[in-house]
């Protein structure tokens, strides 16, 4: 939507100063449908062509300065709202089945992930996530927020890029978890039938002591703060870490999991 509503101020601009879209190619190096794509939003409007536009129909820094809105989302569509509602969160409580929570992934075990995402991603959305989730895990820095996070027993032995890059991410989790603010306990396939089986999901603590939670599926997600649905799994949660094992015998389970990989 950004890239259309640029894209058809250039043709406003262009259209009011007089310039054909020919004369604007030609001053810009690009070819004429190349402008038509841009000025439709069906490509991403460039610096250059803002540039150009700018100066050739007296927009005096209007047009310039459209390209600040036009940077490439760093986050999937279904995770912005959760994302900016995790950074305004005072705690954080996860619990994961599968894969190792984003926030203490290494960016070896994320990258291997976004690159064998199913359906394939290019690889400057790849770079893009990466950066967002990288750039995520500063959160971990606030010493004033805490985060706890249940891990199942099965998302330390998904070795996920290979035995190596699996030690190398487990070695991460012990350290992240010397950290004051961060809790982290696995909970045991040996525990059995438990509420966990259902799924993975978050619950955010907010400044207004209110809590959200979202959870995450195949083709699916949701982000909510509906006091019944936040409720059963502020419940569930209390289960899980009651099956869950303690930090220490938690950082010991991780340190045999990395030695029998």
């Amino acid at each position: 939507m950004a890239w259309r509503l640029c894209g058809n101020q250039v043709k406003l601009w262009r259209q009011d100063a007089g310039v054909s879209r020919e004369q604007l190619a030609d001053e810009a190096g690009y070819g004429p449908e190349t402008i038509r794509a841009m000025e439709q939003g069906r490509r991403r409007p460039t610096q250059r062509l803002l540039d150009i536009a700018d100066e050739m129909c007296g927009a005096r820094g209007k047009l310039r300065a459209a390209s600040a809105y036009l940077e490439p989302e760093r986050y999937g569509p279904r995770v912005r709202e959760f994302v900016t509602a995790e950074a305004a969160a005072i705690a954080v409580h996860s619990y994961q089945t599968l894969l190792i929570p984003g926030l203490l992934q290494t960016e070896e075990y994320a990258r291997i992930m976004m690159s064998l995402h199913c359906p394939p991603l290019d690889n400057d959305t790849v770079e893009r996530r990466l950066a967002g989730r990288l750039g995520r895990q500063e959160l971990l820095t606030k010493q004033d927020v805490m985060f706890t996070f249940v891990i199942y027993e099965a998302a330390l032995r998904t070795a996920i890029g290979g035995p190596e890059a699996m030690k190398r991410q487990l070695r991460h989790l012990l350290k992240a978890g010397e950290q004051r603010n961060i809790t982290i306990q696995v909970l045991p396939e040996v525990r059995g039938m438990h509420p966990g089986l259902y799924g993975p999901f978050v619950l955010l603590e907010m400044p207004e002591f209110d809590y959200c939670a979202f959870e995450e599926g195949q083709n699916t997600s949701a982000l909510y703060a509906e006091p019944e649905q936040v409720s059963l799994l502020l419940r569930r949660h209390a289960l899980i870490r009651a099956e869950a094992l303690g930090a220490e015998e938690s950082a010991e389970f991780i340190s045999r999991t990395a030695e029998q990989l």
